[in-house]
């Protein structure tokens, strides 16, 4: 038997440490095999699996090596036993049966682990174990006792045999060790480490995060960029997270709606009964193919709206949350785990304090147990540390799933949104949602165990402090009790201040988006002091607002600071003074501070937790909302009925699902590969045709039949931002032949060498870079080049000029186009087509009135015939009704849907639009390109610099922030500032150092008064002292902070007026060049940064350095020793804090460049849904979205590994610090007294925590004073010229207004071409000037040029004789007017559009707006004058907004007009209006017309014929047509003879 076992022996502490010999024999033997032996099994099972064998490596054989020698020496032991008690030499007296037992378990230990060894080699990807290599550490832990007990016996052994066997096994183990620490990579999986270090981390490299070294390097060394991102783990994929949380969403919302089903059926018999009837009649008409699932999905729609409210309580809405919970579950049990151990180790501390200072207050204890104090609290720590990062890892690692999660379905969701939902939630919102709400779960998340684990560590403190300080403890619980609901109020205030602040903010940003979206109209106009004034205003109130937020900060930074000291305070007076003899000792005190400091972080962040889990509300709404409704409430049922492509049976379609039916009663049946027109007025539905066709609206009744696959242009074509050739591809492969061909039948052919990179260039977003003819061909293209079976096309010929469109109709869609066998639906405007189209459908209030070919619709005299009539009829005194032959095909622009069909000599006139670039003759096709005309012929300044880019890429600040960006934020707050903020925060610090010191003199009091009476006068003192100190802590803080608030404020308000300032006087070519949402990025985020996170950090920052400082002096106050340490510490932690900063600051920077993708492919996605569904590549896009949000995953991941890489090697020299100052206590115990080593040591235990803060502030406050940095980048741009010089104009300049153009050159930037190349006119008072010329001849630099818009190269423009380079700008921009091409309102109300001055008067107003025949439509409205304008004039036709800019001109009444024509977006209608109104308002003026349409321009007094920069031709119009020159072959192609001009 094991007798030894029982009697411990030697029972009492020996001076020298050691352990009972027979307790090293079993029980240290057993800790180690038994934990080998509960882990087998699981490594053994993986033995039973057939895996492909791997290559066995050198290392691998090594390790075998080592354990077979193990099991030798094993066997050899049991030898040694037999030969002893069996052997010729064996003695009476037998070996105890522990000298059996153990060779025997060890034996059978080593094939155990043989087996194991293998086990792992086998495993998929697996490069070393946790369980073995904790074994071998356990082992040789275990065997370090009797190893040193061996030593020491070492001199006098008396069993040979047994010595040498144990200290060769000893060896071994050793090396065991070592070698189960190292990885063994197999050769297959080689190169997946080299590009996922983390895939081939050993067990130590995983716990300390080693492998994350070579990044640290790197980045150190040189500017992190996205290719040098790791590769993601395969479980940390968007496609493995997405796939995973969607099983789990599906099983759970099935869950919910049975429950739902549940409460729905009870609540909704009645209903449910009428819905039956109803229904039983839709079926019917459905016909089979329908599953019961639809109609389920269908009842539920219809009950949705009533029940809307109900629905939101009865709804279960515990889905999302559960669907997360099943998901990440088994990372959420393993963080719990970790977290629990964390906690529990956390208390073990301070037990270990208090052992400490009783060592230190007896003289008797031996010195070994001070040493193994000091060990166990460095140990206690690291293991702490350990624990915490991995939890930490793992909380934010699934923080970063969770977000993930969420960001695919939102995106899954959104391609399968229904119409109603789009209006429900703009995209702004849901884009919203992808971002902010998606982090707002990533951060709960990060958190969320601190549910469990706040209460724990409070329960927890509790306890040990009741068993230090007895009841007395509740005086402190109640201080600290109290202090929850001041934070909770405080709290409660701030939201609401900051939910009023996002008020302000959000208006702040939507004006200054509208500001910068139609900043060339604020320069015409000379408008921005009015809009700068109405910024200004809001920026006052939000700082206003800015301003009581931190003085509440300030109330709760001061509660916050003082809460401690008064905690102690409480426990401490009411300690002492319940009765006499309760004296402070250095223990209690030291221990209680220490647990006071654990508890006050779990009542700190309880009502944070809280608050911000109500949050998360949202997008559990949300994601329910779209779930809930998909888009395809398109019915198609497949019958086999071959012979029709398309076929709709008596359907009715609504664009909401209550409303009223848009389309009624459509019954159409196309055969396949006609040709369809669709035909009818603006409004009559031919859009939602297309819309029903594809899925887009509700069905109330019918069906629709299609057969095959569908292509579809929208009349808005709609872009993605990538390159030319991937629009036109749109995921299909690419082949050659075909592509060329597709291009030159979409007349791109021209375009594509205009364009830097030909069909490589990268278009920008919304397809930026193109003109709308342009863009309309690229979608025209995509669908051709598709290759489906059913074109859908929604007037893809309305944005492109005449012939190109008539080219377009010949070579694409017409009888003889490239589509010619296919089936298309063309809603058209051009009325000359129609003779030509196999059938016509002419659309009247959403009914088809009539379905034929043209011959028989002209025939039949209906609807159709009699209003082509009544149009020919205006023209019938046009001699010429030619017979209408393809060659002279022409067709109408938007919106003059009820045209005639009158020869084509006049419809052209309308449609020289402006936006096209390349005309083609009507002679042969052949194409005209100037052979001067160089590269750079977009009008705008959007020329392609540097080959492809058109907009540079946003410099991103990669390095150290320098120096100077500090100062200069230092001097926004004000120097005087700076300085008091920072002698109150150190005269803090020296408070709260006095505190402590003075409590660890109380202390010392307990050995004075030693078995005495504790006089009461000097119990008083001390408390009053103490809380003294304490209270004036407080108070410096709230000062400081009150300081530091009013400071920071005051740099917010200068940098945003500087910022604002300097923006809206920078000349044009900025905005031209810059991407707008760059510039609101540096209103909106670094703002921000400035007003709330720079503070913030910048004043944590001060506390922990501050805070770090004081430690280490009181701890070198303690032990002077301690200041040796420092140095190396420092040096060290100098080192890791540059090494992470450098690295850190770069992965955010690129998480934050790869994050806005996701937003703007999600944005792209939403606003092309019906296209992507038409062509039915959600699967593709949704790919696309899983590549992007990987591209951003790979920078996150790092950057969550590099703050748990930093935390655990700074926790580790925190460690040290509580090591060293145990230490040296334990060394100078003889010379220091208990108190300061209480002090020194309680102050060590925390600096762990500041420490890593204090790194992680640092490299907060070097991230966010970067925005600083960005503003102060913007506020350094160059300026245009004053707005008022000194030399002003006369009083009411120009009267004349004559115009003279001298030798007049310009170019946009230094670097380019002159695009007017001397330009020389004079232009009498009152003359009616128009300006024609090819797109890129340089009309719209003349209008900029006369604004100075772009400033002179050469030359001078005067206006009655003033140059006007020598006045001010608003002086020039105030007396002349322009109508621009594109009306841009801004939101507000009318009148602030018409008027941002309040100049005029309201009849002024009103006069203007009866001239501008918009009279009528005001004063229908409401408000009136006081109408609100949507954001960019939304809810204004195109047609009224053209009007008000009419009425903005005739405000003004200046003496000189610049008309800049209005491309197609008019209707022929609002066009006379405007022409008659100008004829006859500025008859007096001089009047520039910029004519896209040679038709308006006709009876102009002269026309000014452009060319590449130069004046080619400048006479009255009947001159110039006798001339035969330029003119004369424009008017040729618009169809304009001499004969036209008199008869006009």
């Amino acid at each position: 038997e094991l007798g030894c076992l029982f009697p411990l022996c030697g029972g009492s502490f020996r001076p020298d440490p050691d352990l009972p010999v027979c307790l090293e024999q079993t029980v240290l033997v057993w800790i180690p095999l038994g934990f080998l032996w509960l882990c087998a099994p699981w490594h053994l099972i993986s033995l039973c699996k057939r895996t492909q064998v791997k290559h066995k490596s050198k290392l691998y054989l090594f390790k075998q090596l080592v354990v077979s020698l193990l099991l030798l020496t094993a066997i050899a032991g049991l030898a040694v036993t037999l030969g002893e008690d069996y052997g010729p030499h064996s003695s009476s007296e037998k070996n105890s049966p522990v000298y059996y037992t153990n060779p025997v378990l060890f034996a059978v230990t080593w094939v155990n682990v043989h087996l194991c060894v293998e086990a792992v080699r086998r495993r998929e990807r697996a490069v070393d174990s946790t369980t073995l290599f904790l074994f071998w550490l356990l082992l040789v832990l275990c065997d370090i006792f009797p190893f040193q007990t061996l030593l020491r016996q070492a001199l006098k052994v008396r069993d040979i045999p047994r010595f040498s066997l144990f200290n060769i096994s000893f060896g071994l183990e050793v090396i065991a060790l070592i070698l189960s620490a190292v990885a063994d990579v197999s050769r297959e999986d080689q190169e997946l480490i080299k590009k996922n270090p983390e895939a081939g981390a050993a067990f130590i490299s995983r716990i300390t995060f080693n492998w994350f070294n070579s990044m640290v390097m790197k980045g150190f060394k040189q500017s992190l960029v996205q290719e040098d991102m790791w590769e993601l783990n395969e479980v940390e994929t968007t496609a493995h997270i997405s796939e995973s949380f969607q099983q789990h969403v599906r099983s759970e919302l099935g869950k919910a709606r049975v429950r739902f089903q549940k409460t729905l059926k009870k609540r909704v018999v009645k209903n449910a009964l009428q819905e039956e009837t109803s229904q039983t009649g839709f079926t019917n008409s459905m016909g089979k193919g329908v599953s019961q699932d639809v109609l389920m999905m269908e009842d539920k729609k219809k009950n949705k709206d009533e029940k809307k409210k109900k629905e939101e309580k009865s709804y279960p809405s515990d889905w999302l949350i559960m669907s997360i919970y099943k998901t990440f579950k088994w990372i959420l049990i393993e963080s719990a785990v970790f977290k629990l151990l964390q906690d529990l180790l956390a208390f073990v501390s301070p037990q270990l304090l208090k052992m400490m200072i009783s060592f230190t207050q007896k003289p008797s204890s031996y010195d070994w147990e001070g040493y193994l104090y000091a060990v166990l609290l460095l140990v206690v720590a690291l293991l702490q540390s350990l624990f915490l990062q991995q939890y930490f890892q793992r909380c934010f690692v699934l923080g970063m799933k969770v977000r993930t999660a969420i960001m695919a379905a939102v995106y899954k969701k959104a391609l399968v949104m229904s119409n109603d939902n789009r209006k429900e939630s703009t995209v702004g919102e849901t884009v919203n949602l992808m971002s902010a709400d998606a982090q707002r779960f990533n951060d709960v998340t990060n958190f969320i165990h601190l549910l469990w684990s706040c209460p724990l560590q409070i329960v927890i403190s509790i306890a040990f402090l009741w068993i230090e300080l007895g009841p007395s403890v509740l005086a402190g619980l109640a201080v600290m009790v109290l202090m929850v609901p001041i934070n909770g109020l405080l709290a409660n205030k701030a939201r609401k201040l900051q939910v009023e602040n996002m008020k302000f903010k959000d208006k702040r940003l939507k004006i200054m988006n509208e500001m910068l979206n139609g900043i060339k109209i604020l320069k015409l106009f000379a408008w921005e002091p009015s809009f700068q004034a109405q910024v200004e205003g809001i920026r006052g109130e939000e700082l206003k607002v800015m301003r009581k937020f931190a003085y509440l900060t300030s109330v709760s930074t001061f509660v916050f600071s003082c809460a401690p000291a008064l905690v102690s305070l409480a426990t401490f007076a009411v300690f002492v003074g319940v009765s006499p003899d309760n004296v402070l000792t250095a223990e209690k005190a030291f221990t209680s501070i220490s647990l006071f400091n654990i508890l006050r972080f779990p009542l700190a962040m309880l009502p944070m937790l809280i608050a911000s889990i109500v949050q998360v509300k949202k997008p559990q709404h949300f994601l329910f909302m779209y779930t809930h409704q998909t888009y395809n409430n398109l019915i198609c049922s497949f019958t086999t009925d071959i012979n029709s492509a398309v076929s709709i049976c008596d359907g009715s379609y609504a664009w909401e699902r209550d409303a009223e039916p848009f389309l009624k009663n459509l019954s159409l049946d196309i055969k396949p590969g006609r040709l369809v027109a669709v035909v009818g007025a603006v409004g009559s539905g031919k859009s939602s045709l297309m819309s029903a066709l594809l899925g887009e609206m509700h069905c109330t009744k019918g069906f629709i039949n299609i057969q095959g696959s569908l292509a579809f242009v929208p009349q808005q074509a709609w872009i993605q931002n990538a390159t030319l050739r991937d629009n036109i591809l749109f995921g299909s492969p690419y082949e050659d032949k075909k592509f060329q061909n597709v291009i030159e039948a979409c007349a791109l052919g021209p375009d594509l060498k205009l364009l830097a990179a030909g069909d490589l260039t990268e278009i920008g977003e919304k397809g930026i870079n193109l003109s709308g003819g342009q863009k309309q061909r690229v979608s025209l293209a995509r669908a051709a080049y598709s290759q489906a079976d059913i074109y859908l096309l929604d007037d893809p010929l309305s944005a492109v000029d005449a012939h190109v469109g008539k080219h377009i109709f010949d070579k694409v869609i017409g009888p003889n186009g490239i589509l010619k066998n296919k089936t298309r639906i063309l809603v058209t405007h051009g009325i000359s087509f129609l003779p030509f189209v196999d059938e016509v459908v002419v659309l009247v209030d959403g009914r088809v009135s009539e379905f034929g070919s043209y011959k028989s619709l002209r025939a039949s005299k209906g609807a159709f015939s009699e209003f082509l009539d009544t149009y020919a009829k205006e023209h019938s005194n046009q001699s010429c009704a030619q017979t209408v032959d393809t060659e002279d095909l022409e067709f109408m622009p938007d919106g003059d849907d009820t045209q005639p069909d009158f020869p084509p000599e006049d419809a052209v006139s309308f449609t020289l639009k402006r936006e096209n670039s390349i005309r083609r003759s009507q002679r042969g096709g052949s194409v005209r390109l100037r052979k001067n005309s160089t590269l750079k012929v977009t009008e705008k300044a959007g020329e392609t610099k540097k080959g492809q880019r058109l907009i540079e890429k946003e410099a991103m600040e990669t390095g150290h922030v320098k120096f100077s960006v500090y100062l200069q934020y230092l001097r926004a707050m004000g120097w005087g500032y700076s300085v008091w903020v920072l002698i109150i925060y150190f005269i803090q610090n020296v408070a709260f150092i006095g505190q402590n010191l003075w409590l660890s003199d109380w202390t010392n009091d307990a050995t004075v008064y030693y078995n005495k009476t504790y006089p009461a006068s000097m119990r008083d003192s001390r408390v009053g002292v103490f809380g003294a100190l304490g209270v004036a802590q407080g108070l410096f803080v709230f000062l400081g902070t009150l300081l530091l608030a009013n400071a920071s404020i005051n740099a917010s308000r200068i940098m945003h007026s500087q910022l604002l300032n300097n923006i809206l006087r920078v000349p044009m070519i900025f905005f031209d060049t810059t991407p707008i949402g760059r510039v609101v990025n540096r209103f909106a985020k670094d703002i921000f940064t400035v007003d709330e996170a720079i503070p913030q950090s910048f004043r944590s920052w001060l506390l922990c350095l501050l805070g770090v400082l004081g430690t280490l002096f009181v701890i070198c106050l303690a032990t002077p020793f301690f200041a040796i340490i420092i140095v190396p510490l420092a040096v060290i932690y100098y080192f890791v804090q540059r090494f992470y900063v450098a690295t850190s600051r770069q992965l955010r920077r690129l998480d934050s460049v790869s994050r806005s993708p996701i937003y703007s492919h999600f944005g792209e996605t939403v606003s092309g849904l019906s296209v992507i569904r038409a062509y039915k590549h959600q699967e593709r896009f949704l790919k696309h979205n899983e590549i992007t949000i990987d591209e951003n995953l790979k920078s996150v991941y790092p950057w969550i590994v590099s703050n748990r890489w930093l935390a655990i090697r700074l926790e580790s020299l925190g460690n040290l610090v509580v090591f060293f100052a145990a230490l040296f206590a334990v060394i100078s115990r003889e010379t220091i007294d208990s108190g300061l080593v209480g002090l020194s040591i309680s102050y060590a235990l925390n600096v762990t925590q500041t420490l890593n803060w204090l790194v992680r502030m640092t490299s907060e406050l070097e991230t966010n004073i970067v925005a600083v940095e960005r503003v102060s980048e913007y506020c350094e741009i160059e300026n245009e010229a004053e707005w008022v010089a000194q030399h002003r104009p006369p009083e009411n300049w120009p009267q004349a207004g004559r115009l003279q153009f001298i030798d007049y050159k310009v170019r946009y930037r230094p670097e380019l071409d002159l695009v007017l190349k001397g330009i020389t006119c004079d232009i009498t008072s009152s003359e009616k000037i128009g300006i024609v010329g090819r797109t890129g001849a340089g009309k719209s630099s003349l209008t900029n040029c006369l604004f100075r818009i772009i400033e002179a190269a050469e030359g001078h423009i005067l206006i009655d004789d003033i140059d006007i380079a020598t006045i001010g700008l608003h002086d020039l921009r105030n007396n002349i007017t322009i109508i621009p091409q594109d009306p841009v309102l801004f939101s507000g109300t009318l009148r602030m559009n018409l008027d941002p001055f309040d100049k005029f008067s309201d009849e002024n107003i009103w006069r203007v707006l009866e001239l501008s025949h918009l009279k009528d439509y005001i004063t229908g409205l409401e408000e009136g004058l006081q109408h609100e304008v949507a954001e960019g004039g939304e809810n204004l036709s195109v047609g009224q907004r053209q009007l008000l800019c009419l009425a903005r001109a005739l405000l003004r009444k200046s003496r000189i007009l610049i008309l800049d024509e209005a491309t197609a977006a008019v209707d022929l209608e609002t066009d006379n209006l405007i022409q008659n109104t100008i004829r006859r308002e500025f008859s007096h003026c001089t009047v520039l017309t910029i004519a896209h349409r040679l038709h308006s321009i006709m009876d102009s007094s002269r026309v000014m014929v452009l060319d590449a920069g130069k004046i080619v031709e400048f006479d009255s119009p009947n001159n110039l047509l006798e001339k035969r020159g330029h003119f004369y072959s424009m008017a040729k192609d618009a169809g304009i003879s001499q004969q036209t001009v008199t008869s006009l």
